[in-house]
């Protein structure tokens, strides 16, 4: 898995950045959120990245925060949301603010979202409301992640290409209690 790309910017377009590094140009595509804080071409930039693999190809996608990339990964295990349409709702303002409207179940932020529907938007809320946490006061408002072996195991199996119905419906009473193990299940059940 790529999980950081840092080099010199090459290619600074309006749905992608091309870093250079080591000799390699690496296309990441990037929301609009994070395009704002990728400096001009010829300067440095640090990326944390998600690399995707499909039949046909390797997509890397590219944030500038890894709150912005796990709030990335949520948004493609919600069913009906593709890669594009999380970076046009990432795209819609900072992952604080966006997290803050799925726990205030906001569906109307992020129906203003181009290409996001009523239905989208009412089911983006609703799988993603218990996985985000709201805290009290002025405390930030995170992702309810951390280290828990099937979230790990999820995020892998997605990595290698999975859908997320595919890894929720392997990863559906799993037996294991490390991600290796549940991914091993997983890959095991897969080629039933």
């Amino acid at each position: 898995m790529i999980a950081l790309v840092t080099g010199e910017v090459a290619v600074r377009r309006g749905d992608h950045v091309v870093i250079a590094a080591g000799g390699v140009g690496y296309r990441l595509a990037v929301s609009a959120e994070t395009l704002r804080h990728v400096p001009r071409v010829g300067q440095q930039a640090t990326l944390h990245s998600h690399l995707i693999v499909r039949d046909d190809a390797l997509l890397l996608y590219g944030f500038h925060s890894e709150a912005e990339r796990d709030l990335f990964l949520l948004l493609i295990g919600v069913q009906g949301v593709g890669p594009k349409m999380a970076l046009a709702v990432l795209s819609g303002g900072p992952p604080r603010e966006l997290l803050a409207a799925v726990a205030a179940g906001d569906v109307a932020r992020l129906q203003a979202v181009p290409g996001i529907g009523k239905r989208t938007a009412e089911r983006i809320v609703v799988e993603l409301r218990e996985k985000v946490g709201a805290a009290p006061g002025d405390a930030p408002i995170t992702i309810a992640r951390g280290d828990d072996p099937r979230h790990l195991a999820r995020d892998g199996l997605i990595g290698l290409g999975f859908s997320p119905a595919e890894v929720d419906q392997l990863l559906d009473g799993a037996p294991g209690e490390t991600p290796e193990e549940l991914i091993a299940h997983a890959l095991k059940e897969s080629r039933r």
